[in-house]
């Protein structure tokens, strides 16, 4: 199957789920399991992948010329790294997951975002410090490794922005998703 197009207009989550609508239902599936609002995992897609699927760091140059070695493992939707990925597929994913599935970066990121809870106390409404939990690891966090990186600092202060404006849309158009399936029939659409 081939990996969908990032989305025409990706500052307005009605627009993005009008795109892909199976994206909104993969969305609130996470949130449903782990608590994350679906505006905060659209922020963190947008801010890591520009929706892009297949993304990865560029490769560092030797001699300015040949593709060298990518400074991390980082891949897909989520930009999840090898090691933690792997955690994810064992504690919470499937043997099968996929990096560049958005449903599997959807939950992906509930997941982290729960276990940054447990760990942390962040709350689950607080995407600017989930963000930089989520960029720095738990141990960068607790340690304070973001405050010498005003580039993470700006970032997480963009995806804070960038998940409240699209919490504010979501809510405007977040019925016509609900209940779009022939199945689902009005008194009994997901609330």
């Amino acid at each position: 199957m081939l990996a969908p197009s990032p989305p025409q207009d990706q500052g307005n989550i009605c627009e993005i789920f009008r795109e892909q609508p199976q994206w909104y239902d993969y969305a609130r599936d996470s949130q449903e399991t782990w608590g994350t609002p679906i505006a905060t995992q659209m922020a963190f897609v947008k801010r890591e992948s520009s929706f892009r699927s297949h993304v990865r760091p560029p490769r560092k140059r030797i001699l300015w010329i040949f593709p060298g070695p990518r400074p991390s493992s980082a891949r897909g939707y989520a930009q999840a790294q090898d090691p933690v990925w792997g955690e994810y597929k064992a504690d919470a994913g499937s043997t099968f997951a996929r990096r560049t599935h958005m449903k599997h970066a959807t939950d992906f990121i509930g997941w982290y975002n729960a276990r940054t809870h447990r760990q942390l106390g962040i709350s689950l409404h607080d995407p600017e410090r989930l963000y930089l939990a989520y960029h720095e690891g738990a141990g960068g966090y607790r340690r304070g490794t973001y405050r010498n990186k005003p580039r993470v600092m700006r970032a997480a202060s963009q995806v804070g922005a960038q998940a409240s404006r699209y919490r504010a849309q979501l809510a405007a158009c977040e019925a016509e998703f609900r209940c779009r399936h022939f199945y689902q029939v009005w008194p009994f659409c997901r609330a």
